[in-house]
C-alpha cells in the first residue's frame, strides 16, 4: 500500500509545481484572407483550431479542401451543416487553392 501511495504521489507531483514568474503566451497573428463566407469559416473552424491549421497546409486543390472539411465533420464531429460545408470548401479553394 505504501508503494502505491508513493507512486501516486510521484505521478501527481508535476501537477503541484508552481511558477513565480509571470508567463506570457505569445500571440501569433495569422494573416487570413477575407472574402465572401469568411464569417462561416470563422464560426465553424475557429471553434476547434486557429487559422494556422489552414495556412500551414499551403495551397491545395479543391479535392483536398473537400476532404479536410468532411474529415472535420465525419471524424471530428464538427457541427457544420452540409450547405455551409460547401461554402467553406469554396472559400478555402478560392483563397488557399492551387488552381486544380
Amino acid at each position: 500500500m505504501k508503494r502505491l501511495a508513493l507512486i501516486a504521489l510521484l505521478a501527481f507531483m508535476p501537477l503541484m509545481a508552481q511558477v513565480e514568474d509571470k508567463i506570457e503566451v505569445p500571440y501569433i497573428d495569422f494573416p487570413i484572407k477575407m472574402g465572401e463566407d469568411f464569417a462561416l469559416v470563422q464560426a465553424h473552424c475557429l471553434m476547434c483550431h486557429s487559422f494556422g491549421y489552414i495556412l500551414n497546409q499551403g495551397k491545395q486543390p479543391r479535392a483536398h479542401w473537400n476532404h479536410v472539411v468532411h474529415k472535420m465533420i465525419n471524424s471530428f464531429k464538427a457541427p457544420i451543416p452540409e450547405e455551409n460545408a460547401k461554402k467553406i470548401e469554396d472559400f478555402l479553394t478560392e483563397h488557399y487553392g492551387n488552381g486544380e
